[in-house]
């Protein structure tokens, strides 16, 4: 009798040629879509052109979005998004986007249905857990393995234990995606599953949309995970079934799969979570945050992590009629020019202006202390952001604190850490 297979396990076996696989063995997965960045993406074409390798084994499954520094911020970021433009040219790339049609590379790619249910997806960029949101295996890897995923099309990777993450019970009001993960995480800590594919599940998520599941994916990492994955359902299909241009496959977990724990959490009695400097773990609810009457000098609005519709929406339910406070400064960045179009004409842009915030082009700019955003010594951001780490934004001096995009809308408002109830 075959053994039971979690969802991860069947999809890294049904990317092998061998017969079984077990949490532990090392296997050679064949890829759908390898990744690359304007940060990442340079390392790893120097790599692939310095083997002699002619050509890239499938110009269709390989996408290069500069979104780091894109529009460029200096002359080594235009040399490094060059490199991308002129192999993407070289090569025919497919899933090459210049920056007036690009946005947040985790974003970019779901929104264009380039990765789909059932993937094997690496990306050289620690988010690219991401996708495991639509049901894909997807991780990140290093720039020399995506050279080499660039010439063979396959990569040599550790089957994960899988642990179960399943919330239940409807969140509350002003409670998202991001406040379950960080909840998640300042249970575990930042080493709690090391290695290991989150997979989520339960009722909980029947009340939640796909920007949340893809917020939870993408901050599994923050957990030490080597993905976050959860098993497709209608809410997928609906997202999926007007977006791909190639066939997919929903995979599910047996009945009586091995997990390494199960965990359990009530999502009604989770409130919006605020992570406290240097690291994403130290979680504490909103109440517990307002009373420490945190001053920010910056809010920050955006990333692959809260960047999307759904999450500037939110933003401008809060801010709609209200100003930031004096000398607090409140970016938005839409993760997509789509996601920018349809905030335009839902009239959220003019909201987040006349509410005194700047709305930038779609990149990752401050969230690792890029530009459009950077942090002066001393200074405090809250952030949508995935990591509040020593120096992350800025100056080593400042901090960062992580929080849904309804709480650092609420904070601009205030001028302090707050919470959305008092600026209702």
């Amino acid at each position: 009798m075959e053994r039971p297979l979690t969802i991860t396990e069947k999809i890294i076996l049904n990317h092998t040629d061998i017969g079984v696989v077990s949490p532990g063995d090392i296997v050679n997965a064949r890829v759908d879509i390898a990744l690359g960045n304007d940060i990442t993406a340079p390392i790893a074409i120097k790599e692939f052109e310095s083997i002699g390798v002619k050509t890239v084994f499938d110009r269709k499954k390989i996408a290069l979005v500069p979104d780091h520094f894109v529009p460029n911020k200096d002359i080594l970021s235009a040399k490094q998004a060059k490199m991308l433009r002129e192999f993407a040219k070289t090569h025919d790339i497919k899933y090459y986007f210049e920056c007036g049609e690009a946005g947040v590379e985790h974003a970019l790619l779901p929104e264009k249905g380039i990765v789909l249910p059932g993937d094997l997806v690496i990306g050289a960029d620690s988010h690219t857990c991401t996708y495991g949101a639509l049901g894909a295996f997807a991780t990140g890897v290093g720039s020399t393995d995506l050279a080499y995923t660039f010439a063979f099309g396959e990569i040599w990777l550790k089957v994960p234990e899988s642990v179960k993450v399943v919330f239940t019970g409807k969140p509350g009001k002003w409670v998202s995606g991001k406040d379950l993960v960080l909840y998640l995480i300042g249970q575990i800590g930042v080493e709690g599953a090391n290695y290991m594919a989150l997979e989520f599940s339960g009722d909980t998520f029947k009340h939640l949309g796909m920007a949340d599941r893809f917020t939870i994916a993408n901050m599994a990492v923050e957990a030490g995970a080597k993905s976050g994955i959860f098993e497709p359902d209608e809410i997928t299909e609906d997202y999926i079934k007007k977006r791909a241009e190639r066939d997919y496959t929903f995979y599910k977990s047996d009945e009586g799969a091995k997990y390494a724990k199960v965990l359990n959490f009530n999502a009604e009695i989770i409130s919006p979570q605020v992570a406290f400097p240097h690291l994403p773990e130290n979680s504490v609810n909103i109440s517990e945050a307002s009373a420490k009457n945190i001053k920010i000098d910056q809010s920050v609005i955006g990333s692959c992590t809260n960047g999307r519709i759904e999450d500037l929406r939110i933003a401008a339910r809060v801010l709609k009629g209200k100003r930031i406070a004096k000398y607090t400064r409140l970016i938005v960045i839409p993760a997509t020019n789509e996601v920018y179009r349809m905030a335009e004409k839902e009239g959220l842009i003019d909201i987040f202006m006349d509410a005194g915030a700047v709305v930038s082009t779609p990149t990752c700019g401050p969230c690792l202390g890029g530009y459009m955003g950077i942090l002066a010594d001393g200074e405090r951001a809250i952030s949508s952001t995935n990591r509040n780490f020593k120096g992350r934004m800025g100056d080593v001096t400042s901090e960062v604190y992580l929080a849904n995009p309804a709480v650092c809308a609420a904070s601009a408002i205030l001028g302090k850490i707050g919470s959305p109830e008092e600026v209702a």
